[in-house]
């Protein structure tokens, strides 16, 4: 149970990724005069959960505030009993891609990874390693921003029946394949993380990370 201080911390938290991310991609004025809003709301309670003056919380307005971090992304390689492995097929460009996406303040990767299942198919899955931590610049990405994505070895969770995606809009359905039966149309982010997932579930490998040049 969170206490009152750590609860506004983290709803300061939220609003000030809410508005650093509006800020970046929005170019209506409009829009951006009301997360500039959102901005100084987050700081004020900022300032107020963590009893300094909100002189000194501006000074943190460009470091902190107004720059959001490279975007953490997870999502979840779910292999069933039979070796088959969850995908997605994407509404925006009809490739085939493993269920995940965009990290909210306040939950874990692994959670993440598992809401994202469930709202993009319906099934409840349970974590179980880390594959890897996949750097967007070094995948093939066509993406202008800078990812972080966390890839989790899951698998179903038997104890609970298929839900109704609640982001079904998001695709164009969803299937199981086996390694060798892959779909030809895998989005190219997806191309190098499906086989490591793969690898991990017959041979229980080490988590992928990009090494320093």
């Amino acid at each position: 149970m969170k206490t009152p201080t750590e609860q506004l911390a983290l709803w300061s938290d939220k609003l000030r990724d809410m508005s650093a991310l509006g800020l970046m991609y929005s170019k209506n004025i409009y829009d951006r005069e009301h997360y500039q809003a959102i901005q100084i709301i987050a700081m004020e309670m900022f300032a107020l959960v963590s009893d300094e003056p909100i002189e000194e919380i501006e000074t943190l307005k460009s470091l902190h505030f107004s720059r959001p971090t490279p975007i953490a992304v997870a999502d979840a390689a779910v292999i069933d009993t039979e070796d088959r492995i969850l995908l997605i097929q994407r509404a925006d460009n009809h490739m085939w891609a493993m269920p995940g996406g965009m990290l909210e303040v306040g939950e874990t990767p692994a959670e993440g990874a598992i809401r994202e299942t469930l709202e993009e198919t319906g099934v409840h899955c349970l974590a179980k390693d880390l594959v890897g931590v996949f750097d967007s610049r070094h995948m093939g990405s066509k993406n202008s921003m800078h990812f972080y994505t966390m890839t989790f070895l899951c698998e179903p969770d038997s104890s609970k029946e298929i839900e109704l995606a609640t982001f079904a809009h998001e695709t164009l359905g969803f299937d199981w394949f086996l390694e060798t039966e892959l779909p030809d149309a895998i989005d190219v982010g997806h191309v190098t993380r499906i086989p490591k997932a793969f690898e991990m579930w017959r041979n229980s490998g080490s988590s992928y990370f990009d090494s320093p040049d």
